[in-house]
């Protein structure tokens, strides 16, 4: 089995104004996946927090069709990302669709393939990490999400021609009606099948000056995202986010780079660092952003940083800053 491949997942903040919408509150969606509540203040997580986030959700909300359904529907426009936004202010149905193909690679874990032949445009779904799929919550609003937008922006109650699933979805019946077609469960494949003919439709969202201040940026962003990242900066970024009740080891981290512990340790020496150092760096940095939240109790700081116990935190915080993490954080917040 390949290890994952090390990716960083933009989290749209107005995921969670969705769910609150649907009388889902943020906090029990981190709790259900196992995650710190902080997460819910993070742009960008790991493909795996990723999946645990929409796991959770699903969870929660109990039916898979109702959980794509309502959150396909309470998603508000004006939450919309940037890369979604430029989308739904394309000219038309099939620019919209191709816009979306290209800045999804702005947000792995999965891309789109869209093919158009005879009357049909079909729009296939895969995972940049074959061995790993979502949650089948995840597949179903990603293409429940497809036809909404087309509904959004031509302003008509387009349908589906067919959508395949390759995983139970619930409610199918719920589901037929939202999509206005056939649904088929355990197919080799998650497709949504379109009318082709509905692709010239024109959005009456467009929005042609809105579109040319987007573009550049999006273009820009995909640019930089292909940039290779130093080892150094993809080993802190995975501990910062492994922290919690732990100390993260060397075999996990790099298992999710997709390489030995050895290869990894030599790596970092070429780069003049090591496993330890970076470690440190990554517990001392997240401590100070915790710290500054007051709503955070040193003890919860401790733990959210790696720590067992309370007096090993004060012990290493004093070596970074000389200080308590109290005394530090009266200094620079005025709180006690």
């Amino acid at each position: 089995m390949k290890s994952q491949p090390f990716e960083r997942i933009k989290f749209p903040p107005g995921f969670w104004d969705g769910l609150r919408t649907l009388g889902i509150s943020a906090q029990d969606v981190a709790r259900k996946a196992g995650l710190p509540l902080t997460i819910i203040t993070e742009t960008e997580v790991s493909t795996a927090q990723y999946f645990d986030i929409w796991q959770a959700y699903s969870d929660l909300i109990g039916d898979t069709a109702r959980g794509i359904i309502e959150l396909a529907t309470a998603f508000e426009t004006s939450k919309y990302p940037p890369n979604v936004l430029a989308t739904y202010h394309a000219r038309d149905y099939r620019d919209a669709l191709y816009r979306m193909e290209r800045y999804k690679r702005l947000c792995p874990p999965e891309s789109l393939r869209i093919t158009e032949e005879a009357e049909n445009c079909t729009i296939e779904l895969e995972w940049l990490n074959p061995d790993q799929s979502g949650p089948p919550l995840l597949v179903g609003i990603t293409l429940a999400f497809l036809l909404e937008l087309g509904r959004r922006g031509t302003g008509e109650q387009l349908t589906a021609k067919c959508v395949e699933f390759t995983n139970s979805m619930g409610d199918v019946q719920a589901l037929e009606e939202f999509f206005g077609c056939d649904i088929v469960i355990g197919a080799d494949r998650n497709r949504l099948t379109l009318h082709r003919k509905d692709l010239n439709l024109s959005f009456k969202s467009y929005n042609e000056e809105l579109l040319e201040i987007l573009t550049p940026a999006l273009d820009q962003s995909l640019s930089e995202q292909q940039r290779t990242l130093t080892i150094t900066e993809k080993v802190k970024w995975i501990l910062k986010r492994s922290l919690t009740g732990g100390r993260p080891d060397i075999q996990v981290v790099a298992k999710e780079l997709g390489m030995s512990d050895r290869t990894l340790q030599r790596r970092l020496t070429d780069e003049n660092t090591s496993f330890k150092q970076l470690l440190s760096e990554a517990r001392h940095e997240q401590a100070r952003e915790y710290l500054a939240d007051p709503s955070l109790e040193i003890k919860e700081v401790a733990f959210l940083v790696g720590y067992e116990d309370q007096n090993s935190f004060y012990r290493a915080f004093r070596l970074w800053e000389g200080d308590t993490p109290s005394q530090w954080r009266t200094e620079h917040l005025g709180t006690n």
